[in-house]
């Protein structure tokens, strides 16, 4: 068995906000810096989502918009791939295009 390790390093300030958000992977090379994360683990044991939900104080609203429409859009299309449902997914993308541009996320 093969296994890999993804390291999240996050530099806070003294309130504990985080200013900084390193990630490694293997075959990324060298660290990189992000501004947001969002991690999603499923717990089998109590039947629920765990979630890590990062973002640095420089992250204007407008970026922040942005990655919370791009990463449910592509949450849709993972739903779709993880069981076949193309209606719901469609029905999502749908809903948030339109949310995308009432939101100015999309022209």
């Amino acid at each position: 068995m093969k296994t890999s390790e993804i390291t999240f390093k996050v530099s806070v300030d003294e309130n504990n906000l985080p200013v900084k958000i390193e990630w490694e992977a293997p075959g990324s090379g060298e660290k990189s810096e992000c501004n947001s994360l969002m991690v999603a683990l499923w717990d089998a044991k109590e039947n629920n989502t765990l979630r890590i939900d990062l973002w640095t104080k420089t992250m204007s609203i407008d970026e922040m918009k942005k990655f919370f429409h791009q990463n449910v859009i592509t949450l849709s299309e993972t739903y779709l791939r993880a069981t076949g449902d193309e209606a719901t997914s469609n029905k999502v993308k749908s809903f948030f295009r339109e949310l995308g541009k009432e939101t100015g996320v999309l022209k």
